[in-house]
């Protein structure tokens, strides 16, 4: 069996749009929690958004989630995204895509609007 790999959510949110569905995002942060997400997501065989915040990665680390993460993919059908849930700054976000993840999103809501916006 080949080894499955994570997908976009660009790919995913396109799928949801054209067949009228929507995608459930969950914040992991252990075992436990991943496995039941990735059972009920594998038994509606429902596509996955696994969210990891920054409390999840300084609490679980950032490699063990990625290796749960996989477990996930190797026990599952379902197409599965890792996603950066509100990075502090370009390292984090930089940090977690060169880690595996392949969705993140950088929160710029502390800066001034002017900021958030310039081009």
């Amino acid at each position: 069996m080949a080894e499955r790999k994570l997908v976009g959510t660009n790919e995913m949110f396109k799928k949801a749009l054209a067949g009228g569905y929507a995608i459930g995002a969950y914040n992991v942060n252990n075992m436990e929690i991943l496995q039941g997400i990735a059972e009920a997501a594998e038994e509606t065989q429902s596509p996955i958004i696994l969210q990891v915040s920054a409390g999840a990665r300084k609490y679980a680390n950032q490699t063990y989630l990625i290796k749960l993460v996989e477990a996930a993919l190797a026990t599952t059908t379902v197409p599965i995204a890792l996603h950066l849930d509100h990075g502090a700054d370009f390292e984090i976000c930089k940090a977690c895509i060169d880690g595996g993840f392949s969705s993140v999103m950088i929160d710029g809501s502390r800066f001034p609007f002017e900021e958030n916006v310039r081009s």
